[in-house]
């Protein structure tokens, strides 16, 4: 069934008017890049890209993706683009999605998260016809008690640090408004469907945002620099960034067909033996580079950051026919081999992932 679903990708999405919120982000960039392959009429709602350096402005010039650089706070600016285009589906990667920096803007990141979701569900609900809307949110919404123990999308919703607390109140947004305007059992009167889904750790390349241990890492490398490593100990479900997108794609489509059955939430990340601390994770990035060190700078006055974070992927397993198709070892490489790429190539060797992706 997998190969049949994974197919069926090109014949679904192609025509199809797919909206994008946080296009110009890092993995939005890598998602855009996707539909644009598979044929699909894409629109992205996002602010600028940030930094000099970013994944959105080596993919634009070779995509068609209509692009509107906006906030999602503003609601009129929101609406009228989604009026405008009636999207038959819609991905939501719009997000503050920093949790250092979500202790330095803790209110932004609340009203980015939670309240920029329940602008862009008002403006759905106020849509005619039929749609599919897909909200990311994150591994980091669940009660971590730091056990060793793979989080189910049944359990309790938490969140210690800002960026955490904010993605689990957007769960519950996205809860309130499935049963208040989208509930399944009405879905001939509105029809529209919703699920939410809470992707591990992502890693790949094109990613040079602050405070993420991959571009940590490469900016050392690069310069020479021994990498400085803030929780060698901690253990994050790692994953390649084509992994969650081609649940996300999988997810909209099945929704599309049976919203009785696929509503809800899910998570993906990597096979349950294949959590690695990051020490391991920095090991692996020098040796797939071919040299450089690494060194301790823990510091107990930092920010706390969760410790043991492990992600159950049954459901999506049982529900959605998807499984990881990169080990951990496998994404670490795939990301190091596209940094090392010349900027010239760069978009060339990220449709060529992707097709690889698609072919395994």
């Amino acid at each position: 069934m997998e190969e049949v679903v994974n197919e069926s990708f090109p014949t679904y999405y192609s025509g199809k008017k797919v909206f994008v919120t946080g296009h110009t982000g890092f993995k939005g960039a890598w998602f855009i890049t996707w539909l644009h392959q598979l044929g699909a009429t894409v629109k992205g709602y996002a602010l600028a890209p940030e930094g000099e350096e970013n994944l959105f402005d080596t993919v634009r010039p070779h995509i068609q993706c209509e692009s509107v650089i906006a906030n999602i706070l503003d609601k009129d600016q929101l609406n009228k683009a989604v009026r405008e285009f009636q999207p038959d589906i819609i991905f939501h990667l719009a997000a503050q999605a920093l949790v250092r920096r979500s202790y330095a803007i803790p209110a932004e990141t609340f009203a980015v998260n939670a309240v920029g979701t329940a602008n862009l569900l008002e403006a759905v609900a106020q849509m005619p016809g039929k749609c599919t809307v897909i909200v990311i949110t994150t591994d980091k919404v669940y009660e971590n008690k730091e056990t060793d123990y793979h989080y189910t999308e049944n359990d309790v919703l938490g969140g210690y640090d800002p960026y955490s607390a904010s993605k689990a109140a957007t769960e519950i947004v996205v809860s309130s408004f499935r049963n208040s305007f989208f509930h399944p059992d009405k879905y001939a009167v509105h029809q529209k469907a919703i699920a939410s889904v809470r992707a591990g750790n992502v890693i790949g390349g094109g990613d040079w945002s602050t405070d993420r241990i991959i571009p940590d890492i490469i900016r050392s490398l690069s310069a020479g620099q021994p990498v400085a490593v803030r929780n060698p100990k901690a253990v994050r479900p790692w994953q390649h960034v084509l992994e969650p997108l081609s649940g996300y794609l999988q997810a909209a489509m099945v929704l599309d067909g049976d919203v009785q059955t696929y509503s809800g939430a899910y998570n993906f990340g990597p096979l349950p033996d294949d959590h690695l601390p990051v020490k391991d994770l920095v090991e692996t990035a020098i040796q797939c580079w071919g040299s450089g060190t690494w060194e301790d700078r823990s510091d107990p006055d930092q920010p706390h950051e969760a410790g043991l974070l492990k992600l159950s992927i049954e459901k999506a397993g049982k529900m959605l026919n998807w499984h990881p198709k990169l080990n951990s070892r496998e994404a670490i490489e795939w990301t190091i081999n596209w940094y090392r790429q010349s900027a010239e190539d760069r978009f060339n060797y990220t449709q060529q992932q992707i097709k690889n992706y698609g072919q395994r």
